[in-house]
């Protein structure tokens, strides 16, 4: 495999550019490093962030499931977890 396709498969595979999937995996990195930032403030002080890190997960949850990906991109791992919104 080319060291080019390493980069551009998946991109393509979800109807991204290699730039617009970068986008796309920043704009969930931020909110999932502080969703562990305040997960880890939890741990010592349970009375903080109580939901921030739960929410968090689900809005970005629900951001991905609600993103247009085509048929082919599925894979036996996307099948393979139920989420249950109301945890």
């Amino acid at each position: 495999m080319s060291l080019k396709r390493l980069f551009t498969d998946h991109p393509e595979a979800v109807g991204e550019s290699y730039g617009e999937h970068m986008g796309v995996a920043l704009s969930f990195a931020g909110p999932l490093l502080l969703a562990g930032l305040a997960a880890l403030v939890h741990a010592f002080l349970p009375f903080l962030f109580t939901t921030t890190a739960s929410a968090t997960v689900k809005r970005l949850y629900a951001r991905m499931m609600n993103r247009a990906s085509k048929p082919d991109s599925r894979t036996a791992a996307d099948d393979m977890f139920s989420w249950d919104p109301a945890i």
